[in-house]
């Protein structure tokens, strides 16, 4: 952050400025008593020039009130120079007209070298060292040719001019280390309190709810999360055992027992269930932190591992049917072959052929997706496709009373999808809706319907004319292992929507006003396909 930096060195440089401009006045108060008052005899002896020290002693007081004022304005170098140079000409002339403070306001100027080095440059703090030293001289020649003779020793003034290069060489280099120590500090303090901000805001927006509870059972901080999950009961209430009973209970069994297995919880009625897992903020400390994780994605985590584990065994169970299926379907070619099958049984083979060849179809699909292998798409008409599915069907499978149409459309309706996945999933389709898509002592009306959408892709819809599907049903209708009925495994719907992922294409439920349900492939057209 080097422009923050710049600015917090330029504010403490001001800083000093101020009170360097500061101490000048009071420098120039104090010449100033030393010339006008009637003390002045015993502060600093007899002028050698009255008039000229009450001149110097008046402009350099007006001059560093101006220098005071002007300090806001103007640029900080420039103002060092003008006062330090202000400096040492009015303690030249004031040396020059009172000899008996030539001590004093030598010290003085040895501050002023070193407050102007605090704010300069090294290279301009030893000019303005030399310059002082310079001063210094310049006045013990100006005293000599004047014949005022030798009023203090050479010595003098050369230790004066060496402790001005010294101390503006110090001055200068300690004030750099300082300015940058502040900076810097002033740079992590503001860092750290971003990041607490930061820290701060990402406690409050966690999903995970967290809080504070006091030993007392007062709570300190709880972020937007605990304050959903406790609901309206933690309105308002600042202690646990008001806002969540059940959850003091709890805390106060861990304090006692140490017993950590979260247990799943519902702090309000109509809110998820909550696991709660207590830790001490501080080893030793009363004060405990209080996370409530959402069960739900527990509960999810959890089937996503079943749904691995489950995957691994469809995979090991498909392979271990393909060998029996090839056994089935090597017996039927020889039963074709022999003559004495009668010509009636041999549409029985030849259907017994078809679904071991299909049975064996569904098994690749499913190794396919435990191995997430790409799909095979191809060119297919959805018109002869689903003309194809229905007289298939009906003749595999007898529907007795219920009905299972084709509904075709006037023009093709090209997509490129993987035919054996497709037909796997409108076979879940019809079967779902035979099964569940009837009123109650009526007969089922399927129908499968090619056409394109409004957008002008190829979708395939299969619908019923049952009872529907309720709102709080149609949510969960593709996660796996949901199913509404005693003999299901709910995993047909979520296979089917997995093959469709994999053929590009998207499975939704639609609803249907006039009663009854309707499940939409949308599908990838062949010129998508083609240019993807």
């Amino acid at each position: 952050m080097p422009s923050s930096s710049a600015s917090l060195t330029q504010a403490a440089i001001r800083r000093e400025l101020h009170f360097f401009s500061l101490y000048r006045v009071l420098e120039a108060a104090l010449l100033c008593l030393v010339v006008f008052s009637p003390v002045g005899v015993w502060l600093g002896g007899l002028p050698r020039h009255p008039a000229m020290a009450a001149a110097v002693a008046a402009v350099y007081l007006l001059s560093a009130c101006l220098l005071f004022f002007a300090r806001r304005h103007g640029h900080v170098r420039p103002m060092v120079l003008a006062g330090i140079g202000l400096d040492i000409a009015a303690s030249l002339l004031a040396m020059h007209a009172l000899p008996d403070a030539v001590a004093g306001i030598a010290m003085m100027l040895l501050f002023n070298v070193g407050a102007a080095a605090l704010l300069l440059p090294l290279r301009w703090s030893l000019c303005v060292a030399a310059l002082a030293g310079a001063a210094l001289v310049g006045e013990h020649l100006w005293t000599l040719l004047a014949g005022h003779g030798r009023d203090r020793p050479l010595a003098e003034i050369l230790m004066f001019s060496v402790s001005y290069l010294a101390i503006a060489t110090l001055t200068s280099i300690v004030g750099r280390q300082m300015r940058d120590s502040q900076a810097l500090a002033e740079e992590r303090g503001s860092q750290v309190a971003n990041m607490a901000e930061v820290n701060e805001l990402i406690i409050r927006r966690m999903r995970t709810g967290v809080l504070l509870v006091e030993g007392n059972g007062e709570i300190r901080l709880a972020n937007e999360a605990a304050m959903l999950q406790l609901g309206s009961s933690g309105e308002g209430r600042r202690t646990l055992a008001t806002a969540a009973p059940e959850l003091a209970r709890h805390l106060q069994r861990w304090q006692q027992d140490g017993d950590g297995e979260p247990v799943p919880l519902q702090l309000t009625a109509g809110l998820p269930e909550v696991l709660p897992r207590f830790t001490r903020l501080l080893a030793g400390s009363d004060q405990v932190l209080v996370f409530l994780d959402d069960a739900s994605l527990a509960s999810r985590r959890a089937e996503s591992l079943t749904l691995a584990t489950l995957g691994r065994f469809s995979a090991s169970l498909a392979h271990e049917i393909r060998n029996p299926l090839a056994a089935i379907s090597y017996a039927t070619q020889l039963l074709e072959e022999s003559r004495d099958i009668p010509e009636a049984d041999r549409r029985l083979l030849e259907i017994i052929y078809q679904q071991t060849h299909r049975m064996n179809g569904i098994v690749e699909n499913v190794l396919g997706l435990a191995r997430r292998e790409a799909a095979r798409p191809e060119y297919v008409d959805l018109g002869d496709f689903v003309r194809g599915f229905v007289a298939e069907y009906q003749e595999s499978h007898p529907l007795e009373n219920d009905r299972l149409e084709a509904h075709l459309p006037r023009s093709m309706v090209a997509a490129m999808v993987d035919r054996r996945q497709l037909q796997q999933v409108v076979t879940v389709l019809v079967h779902n809706a035979l099964v569940y898509g009837r009123l109650p002592g009526e007969p089922a009306r399927i129908g499968v319907h090619a056409h394109l959408d409004d957008a002008g892709a190829p979708v395939l819809d299969v619908t019923d004319r049952g009872p529907g599907i309720p709102e709080t049903v149609a949510a969960q209708l593709f996660r796996p292992f949901f199913t509404t009925s005693g003999h299901g495994t709910g995993l047909g719907l979520y296979i089917a929507r997995e093959l469709c992922q994999a053929n590009q294409a998207h499975l939704d439920y639609v609803p249907v006003p006039a009663g009854g349900a309707c499940f939409r492939i949308r599908l990838a057209g062949a010129r998508a396909i083609a240019t993807a």
